[in-house]
């Protein structure tokens, strides 16, 4: 009976160490099968200048790089769905600015948030890449930023893909009598009446706001910009940027003059009912520009909720020319 049952053990333990093994060879021949699809979105970190920059990447390396620049007050969510549309042709990058998204929020006595650094930062972010040519989608705040990289660096720019992003004085309507105020005056009153921009219902408003069916946004927008718009020191940052604006104004000459001399192609995707920024603001680069694909989409400032799939499908056709 003791033998019989020490036999048994023995053939217990064996079985075991078989199927041991059998699954790790199993683990390791499904790890080596299943390694992540270059079309798969990827989220990473690299540190600019000591700051934690987060940015999502996606696509074949080789392959045409598009550097996607987010708008205010969102980050490099607002691509989601962009970059799987695209990655099977494109290689694709979208950052989130510090203060934004998933970046790290420096302190303000310790980072300048100005355009001019944010621009400075997406900069280092593509050399640190390894990036030398590419195309840039440029929306809201992604236009002073994206414009000052194009105009410094014309000969590294493929494509320009503009999207609700400002460069004329046509843009600049009744949604900015308030930030003009600001910028005049920096007093508290002044800075009080620029809050419901960055609270849920203003947020809220912005994704919603002349949109052909509402039920089409996901809450998960402005859920997710909420995080960074209220940590702690977030709300006085937006508000320095607000004020910073007034500074991307006089560029404007400079970057229509790059327009005009390097003629860059250029994609417009503009949602027509912006009231943050209007149609006004798009019809002017066909002044400047020779070859301008021109495009008026019916929905509101965050286009790509509505028509992220029209968009794609332009990006598409307009690159492969």
């Amino acid at each position: 009976m003791k033998k019989a049952y020490l036999l048994s053990s023995m053939l217990l333990v064996a079985a075991l160490s078989s199927s041991s093994l059998v699954f790790a060879n199993n683990a390791s021949t499904s790890a080596s099968n299943h390694e992540v699809s270059v079309t798969q979105t990827l989220h990473k970190t690299i540190t600019i200048d000591g700051v934690e920059i987060f940015y999502r990447e996606a696509g074949p390396v080789d392959a045409p790089t598009i550097l996607l620049l987010h708008g205010f007050p969102t980050s490099s969510h607002m691509f989601r769905n962009l970059i799987p549309a695209l990655a099977d042709r494109y290689h694709l990058i979208a950052p989130d600015y510090p203060g934004f998204g998933n970046s790290e929020q420096p302190a303000m006595d310790k980072f300048d948030y100005t355009f001019d650094n944010l621009a400075v930062v997406m900069g280092k972010l593509v050399d640190k890449l390894g990036i030398k040519k590419y195309s840039l989608y440029l929306m809201d705040y992604g236009a002073p930023i994206g414009f000052r990289l194009a105009s410094q660096n014309p000969e590294r720019i493929d494509a320009l893909i503009v999207q609700n992003g400002n460069a004329y004085k046509e843009g600049l309507k009744d949604f900015w009598i308030p930030i003009r105020k600001y910028w005049n005056d920096r007093s508290d009153e002044n800075a009080g009446a620029l809050a419901a921009f960055i609270a849920l219902d203003g947020v809220k408003w912005q994704y919603t706001h002349g949109v052909r069916n509402e039920d089409t946004i996901s809450p998960d927008n402005w859920n997710v910009d909420m995080r960074h718009l209220t940590r702690d020191g977030n709300p006085s940052i937006q508000l320095a940027l607000f004020y910073d604006y007034q500074n991307n104004v006089p560029y404007y000459p400079e970057w229509q003059a790059y327009f005009r001399k390097h003629q860059p192609p250029i994609l417009i995707v503009w949602g027509k009912n912006d009231y943050i920024f209007p149609a006004d603001g798009a019809h002017p680069y066909k002044r400047d520009l020779n070859n301008v694909e021109f495009n008026l989409l019916d929905t509101g400032h965050f286009a790509l909720e509505e028509d992220g799939q029209v968009i794609a499908s332009k990006i598409r056709a307009f690159l492969s020319q």
